[in-house]
């Protein structure tokens, strides 16, 4: 049953992907869908839900095979955080589990390139809540984990999320180095 969902919920993600090149439209097209995903009460294979008390996870749920985009599931435990980062491409994130807490930063251009970061806002995202995290014009936060157990998202990104190199910045001095993420890979159940 929830492998049914999840495919169709993969099958709509795509034909919103290749029905258009319009990253707003498609942020809010999928926005709709993972919210109705998980208003549903889809659940999520136990697998990609575990956190690590070294960093947070990011296990792959589809790729498409152009691709043209990716569905994953982010797990932090409680405590952790993320750099300040951006992602290089449009992004929805759904709250599954815990709580997220955002921080959200002005993007530099070219004229404030090396200058601090400007902070643009902090949001506190609960379970059953959408974002669009990113589009390529607006793409730089930091999250943070909060509350009494890990958060876990599930995130859709335009391509390889895990492949796309992004920028990482210091936010007092407005620095940025490149990386690229990786994904991570769930444990079979058998193996725990």
């Amino acid at each position: 049953m929830e492998s049914d969902r999840l495919q169709t919920f993969i099958d709509e993600v795509g034909l919103v992907v290749s029905g258009t090149a319009d990253e707003h439209e498609i942020t809010a097209r999928v926005a709709e869908l993972l919210s109705a995903l998980l208003a549903g009460g889809y659940r999520l294979p136990p697998e990609v839900t575990r956190s690590s008390p070294a960093r947070h996870l990011t296990y792959p749920l589809h790729i498409a095979p152009d691709g043209s985009w990716s569905l994953a599931s982010v797990v932090w435990d409680v405590g952790q955080r993320t750099n300040v980062h951006s992602h290089e491409t449009w992004g929805v994130a759904g709250i599954y589990a815990g709580v997220e807490h955002e921080s959200r930063y002005l993007k530099p251009t070219p004229s404030t390139e090396g200058a601090p970061l400007t902070p643009a806002g902090e949001t506190r995202w609960e379970p059953g809540q959408v974002t669009v995290c990113c589009t390529t014009d607006d793409d730089v936060h930091a999250v943070a984990a909060v509350g009494g157990e890990p958060t876990v998202g599930i995130h859709v990104y335009g391509g390889d999320i895990a492949t796309i190199r992004r920028r990482e910045y210091d936010p007092a001095t407005g620095e940025a180095r490149w990386f690229v993420s990786g994904w991570d890979t769930p444990e079979p159940a058998a193996a725990l």
